[in-house]
């Protein structure tokens, strides 16, 4: 592969990062080495060392910035919320349609979060934190105003946050549903768990189109 140009500036960073989350990805953090990663950029493995010091610090550049970047968006999509089921509906939408892009990134960031050192981990973990109590603050508030049951606010979040984060397994673009119909589906799920009275039978049922008829997005079938 020829040279990256600009090897030394934010454009050759750029080319680093890109590169190490496919290979993490496809190899594994264990297995990738420093040599292989220069290589797939274009540059000389010393040269590596003008943008990153090992190969720790890009994994942890890499999860520290997915979920600082999870953080920023989720708040964006908080902004002016108020009831506490706006609030969950919301938090639902941003998490399903984030995690239908961001596939790369959220199996590293849960899959080599043991490999990061102590340090590092400590770090990624409070990270983790402060987005798990965005939400559990969101069910507090609906459990506080009447407008939730939640026999545990702590298992609820992460039993919650399991549910939607377990679509980067089986989304797959061009499958039967679209992604709005994805994300109504997980919306639905969500609320009518955590709201007082809800009857499973009162969900609306997708039904599944005969063959002949081609939707979008859904589990892919092996």
């Amino acid at each position: 592969m020829a040279r990256t140009i600009g090897s030394q500036g934010p454009k050759t960073m750029e080319a680093i990062r890109k590169a190490g989350l496919r290979l993490i990805f496809e190899h594994g953090y264990a297995a990738m080495s420093l040599r292989q990663l220069a290589a797939e950029v274009g540059i000389q493995s010393g040269s590596l060392y003008n943008h990153i010091s090992t190969k720790q610090e890009l994994l942890f550049v890499l999860v520290r910035d997915h979920i600082n970047e999870l953080l920023r968006q989720l708040d964006r999509a908080l902004d002016g919320k108020q009831r506490p089921a706006d609030k969950l509906r919301a938090f639902v939408a941003f998490h399903v349609s984030y995690h239908m892009t961001r596939k790369r990134e959220v199996f590293i960031a849960n899959s080599e979060l043991r490999s990061l050192e102590p340090k590092n981990y400590e770090e990624i973990v409070a990270l983790r934190g402060a987005y798990e109590q965005r939400l559990a603050e969101i069910l507090g508030q609906g459990v506080a105003e009447g407008e939730f049951e939640v026999v545990d606010i702590q298992v609820a979040t992460f039993a919650i946050l399991a549910l939607l984060t377990g679509l980067t397994t089986w989304y797959r673009p061009g499958g039967r549903l679209t992604k709005e119909a994805i994300v109504a589906a997980h919306e639905k799920l969500v609320l009518s768990g955590v709201t007082p009275g809800a009857k499973p039978d009162q969900a609306r049922v997708l039904r599944t189109p005969s063959p002949d008829v081609r939707a979008r997005g859904g589990p892919e079938r092996r």
